[in-house]
């Protein structure tokens, strides 16, 4: 079915309305679907290059207010919640990390937790829900969704403008220790930006 999904989202990237179809997988990847919108973010930069700062704003924006959605569905629906994040295989680690917060700790774990998934291949859609399902501030959740979606779909679509060909080769094969390790060396920025708001 991954690959059905996959092999239909590039399909999406070529159609006349993939600007349209590149918003509707960026909202439903950040609440419940698998693939993310980097699949069609590509090959949708490589075809018009000249619009690459409005795919991946399109992407960015799109992404976010599907976070908000996933927030929402934790929020209000726990039982429908707490499904999508079994279908990830995380109930174990949302349920461990419900503990800390209610013994008073584990926020700077979740902040970082967050920004992560936003940026590397971790299920997105699992961190959205689990923070509407802790009542994590709202507030501070999209600035964090914003920053790294953004960042994220930036940084594939500029070098995918800049490089082309050969940054999708590297993208296939590194992609995600690429990303990951970029999101590691943000933490620090990221953590000074929360720091900032707090004061």
């Amino acid at each position: 079915m991954y690959k059905k999904l996959y092999l239909k989202s590039l399909e999406l990237a070529a159609h006349k309305s993939s600007q349209f179809y590149l918003a509707l997988v960026s909202f439903v990847e950040s609440s419940f679907f698998p693939i993310p919108p980097d699949v069609m973010i590509v090959p949708m930069v490589m075809a018009k290059k000249d619009q690459f700062v409005r795919i991946f704003l399109n992407a960015t924006i799109f992404s976010v207010l599907g976070g908000i959605a996933g927030y929402f569905i934790g929020f209000i629906f726990s039982d429908l919640a707490m499904s999508v994040v079994e279908f990830y295989n995380y109930e174990g680690k949302v349920n461990d990390l419900m503990t800390k917060l209610n013994q008073g700790s584990g926020i700077y774990i979740w902040l970082i937790t967050l920004f992560l998934a936003g940026f590397t291949p971790l299920p997105f859609k699992v961190f959205t829900i689990t923070s509407g399902l802790i009542s994590f501030n709202i507030f501070i959740f999209v600035i964090i969704c914003t920053i790294s979606r953004g960042l994220r779909f930036f940084l594939v679509s500029y070098l995918t403008f800049k490089f082309g060909g050969p940054f999708v080769d590297f993208i296939e094969r590194k992609g995600a220790l690429w990303s990951t390790i970029v999101g590691l060396l943000l933490i620090p920025f990221f953590l000074l930006i929360y720091y900032m708001i707090k004061q």
